[in-house]
């Protein structure tokens, strides 16, 4: 592989999430790469390059290979 993250499969990219790669499609939004990846983003909070990237601003975040997303899964109980 050289330059970048993309991982030579015509329309996917290699993304840092949580710290590991994860290949996903090219050319999704936040939104959509939560579910590419296998997240329920009704249950997730994401850090987007460093920063808490607020919910409705997702659809609209383009992903990009250079990217890095931290990805925290919400857990609800107690009793």
């Amino acid at each position: 592989m050289t330059g970048g993250m993309t991982d030579g499969r015509t329309g996917d990219l290699l993304l840092r999430v949580n710290g590991e790669a994860r290949r996903c499609p090219a050319g999704l939004c936040l939104d959509a790469v939560l579910v590419a990846l296998g997240y329920q983003p009704r249950l997730v909070v994401v850090e987007f390059n460093g920063e808490i990237l607020p919910r409705d601003r997702w659809p609209a975040q383009a992903v990009v290979e250079s990217d890095v997303l931290e990805v925290v899964t919400i857990v609800g109980g107690g009793s």
